[in-house]
């Protein structure tokens, strides 16, 4: 998310790790530009007043750079904003004040719509995660938030995600140094998503971090 005002950027994040969705926070238009360009997100919430570039080209520059949800949350409401914003590539447009059930509905559609948008399915392991939905032979597999955005950035991320980068994504800055934490997360994790064998779609890279092991359909897109 891009928005100057640490308020803002404190209530989106609870709302957003309530809902299972990793969060990166920026506050000015050229840490959005390269925190996307580093962290490949799958979605954006973008204010278009910002301090010192003009939201409508942070948006603009996204969605050049990538294929990603875009969604503009502002205190503009004047309809040249918004037309201009939706010219510049944003697949979405907020006024604040905000309902955070409206807004999380908003997002999930247009991930759901998004190329970026992936399905998993591997041994009767079923992860939608547009639909933010895991199933397994067909019995619905109950994550907690964090369970599910740590699941996400797995899935998304193709390879191995260090421990550090996994931390950043889920809390933030903050909290690098407490490993404990995110080991606790992903062996809740690995018991949910277990088959009965004693493999895991889950793999450990000793000293390094995790990846997810299971094949991604052909037709999937990389976020």
């Amino acid at each position: 998310m891009c928005d100057p005002s640490p308020q803002v950027r404190r209530a989106l994040t609870v709302i957003l790790r309530g809902a299972g969705y990793g969060v990166l926070a920026t506050s000015t238009g050229r840490e959005a530009i390269n925190c996307a360009a580093d962290q490949h997100p799958q979605a954006v919430i973008l204010e278009v007043l910002l301090p010192d570039i003009p939201g409508i080209e942070v948006c603009r520059q996204l969605r050049r750079a990538a294929r990603m949800a875009i969604l503009v949350l502002s205190e503009v409401e004047d309809d040249r904003t918004k037309i201009s914003a939706l010219d510049a590539g944003a697949d979405d447009y907020v006024t604040k004040p905000f309902s955070p059930g409206e807004l999380l509905a908003r997002l999930a559609a247009r991930l759901r719509a998004a190329p970026s948008a992936l399905r998993v399915e591997c041994d009767g392991l079923v992860i939608d995660l547009a639909g933010r939905t895991v199933s397994r032979e067909g019995a619905i597999v109950h994550l907690t938030g964090t369970e599910f955005a740590l699941l996400r950035v797995l899935v998304t991320s193709r390879g191995t995600v260090t421990h550090r980068a996994l931390a950043r994504k889920l809390w933030g800055s903050t909290r690098h140094d407490d490993p404990r934490r995110l080991r606790t997360h992903i062996a809740n994790l690995r018991a949910k998503l277990a088959d009965g064998s004693d493999s895991s779609v889950i793999r450990t890279e000793v000293g390094i971090g995790y990846r997810f092991a299971a094949p991604l359909r052909d037709d999937s897109v990389a976020a």
